[in-house]
């Protein structure tokens, strides 16, 4: 039997929470109502090997179709992924070879279901129907789309009018991209707001095939550390969802409290809308700290990607480090080589990725922002040599528990 409409709303409620765009909400209330689970598709380009966190936006939103009781489709793109999608770029994205495709799309699937139910998971490849087409199905494709509609692109739009080149085959990827919907006879597809074009691609393409067209639901694009950019690899502000569980929460802990609401509404599962609201009533009427809400998220994130024991030892140790509040023994034991005569404090901080460079590591020594075992460094020129172990900190957040070994 169909929900009851009370029901449909609490789904379609639990759905919309955090989305950018749902097109359309109606046909997602019908859908939602019908006696039969939804096919909930989200397409992921396997152009690196890691997921972070920005990734698990639209697994989260997926794990949420899953707990309602529908199907969701993990469509690796190992076919659309040697095109090279474009979206946000002002360049021509470089394809990836076949052999970067199938080792990346390996690491994805291994790592999907930290977040998703694999028994109500698909894991499709796009080769599946695309390496059954021959040059005659490509060009039929290419001719249910003109020019003109695709230059609506704003990216491609943009690098037109600027003169930029575009390669023909980069018109290919929004109707490829569309086609899986078709092949895949989804219900719904899921994707951040700079996929919409390609996404009502799709509806497109399943009206020409005699298909319903699909509900399209956009997810906004998460920043990462930075609070200013898309969490992205190459830009460094990301957090691997196979980090180490310290990482994790360190990482976490160093959000802007701004940032940190976002954060909870699109990657949290336990804190609800209602709660986050009154979490964040009571921390702006200064009831709350906003660390103590931060490191909620952050053990739920750690425990996610990891389990609860881990996200247990992974907060402890961060308050012993942080705070002085616990046993740094806690901390994971990273080793830096470094020479026999050992290394000053500046290029040991380096050494160990606590500061980007000597300098700005000295000058995080004249703002006496560097200890030691939680004692400020008061003298530049100490050396630390093999044998050393203790923790290293530079400001509140970023510390290391580290041995020196010889460098060979």
């Amino acid at each position: 039997m169909p929900d009851t409409p009370a029901s449909v709303q609490t789904a379609f409620d639990l759905i919309a929470r955090g989305a950018d765009e749902i097109l359309k909400p109606e046909e997602l209330r019908a859908r939602l109502g019908q006696d039969r689970p939804l096919r909930i598709k989200a397409g992921f380009d396997p152009t690196a090997p890691d997921l972070h966190l920005g990734h698990t936006v639209l697994l989260n939103k997926m794990r949420q179709f899953q707990d309602l009781g529908h199907t969701v489709i993990f469509l690796i793109g190992d076919f659309t992924g040697m095109i090279g999608d474009p979206s946000g770029k002002n360049v021509t994205r470089k394809p990836l070879t076949r052999e970067d495709v199938l080792a990346n799309a390996g690491t994805y699937a291994a790592q999907v279901f930290k977040v998703l139910d694999r028994e109500r998971t698909e894991v499709r490849f796009n080769s599946e129907w695309f390496g059954k087409m021959d040059a005659a199905d490509m060009i039929r494709l290419a001719a249910q789309h003109t020019v003109a509609r695709m230059l609506e692109r704003d990216d491609f739009a943009k690098r037109y009018a600027g003169r930029q080149p575009i390669a023909i085959h980069e018109f290919l990827y929004p109707l490829v991209q569309g086609y899986d919907s078709v092949a895949l006879e989804a219900d719904v597809e899921l994707g951040g707001t700079d996929q919409k074009f390609n996404l009502l691609m799709g509806r497109g393409l399943q009206e020409a095939h005699g298909q319903k067209p699909q509900v399209v639901l956009t997810m906004p694009l998460l920043e990462g550390l930075d609070g200013v950019q898309k969490m992205s690899k190459s830009l460094g502000n990301y957090i691997g969802i196979d980090e180490p569980a310290i990482d994790i929460v360190n990482k976490t802990m160093k959000i802007g409290d701004a940032l940190m609401w976002k954060w909870i509404e699109l990657l949290s599962l336990e804190i609800g809308a209602d709660e986050a609201r009154r979490l964040r009533q009571e921390v702006e009427a200064g009831q709350l700290n906003p660390r103590d809400v931060k490191q909620r998220l952050a053990r739920e994130l750690a425990a996610r990607f990891h389990d609860a024991g881990a996200a247990a030892t992974a907060i402890a140790g961060w308050d012993a480090a942080v705070r002085g509040q616990g046993d740094t023994a806690l901390l994971p034991l990273q080793e830096v080589a470094v020479p026999a005569e050992g290394l000053r404090v500046a290029a040991l901080l380096t050494a160990a990725g606590l500061t980007p460079s000597n300098s700005e590591a000295n000058r995080k020594l004249k703002e006496r922002a560097v200890k030691v075992d939680g004692t400020v460094v008061e003298d530049a020129q100490q050396v630390f040599a093999p044998g050393f172990e203790g923790v290293l900190a530079v400001g509140k957040r970023n510390f290391a528990r580290v041995r020196l070994i010889t460098a060979s």
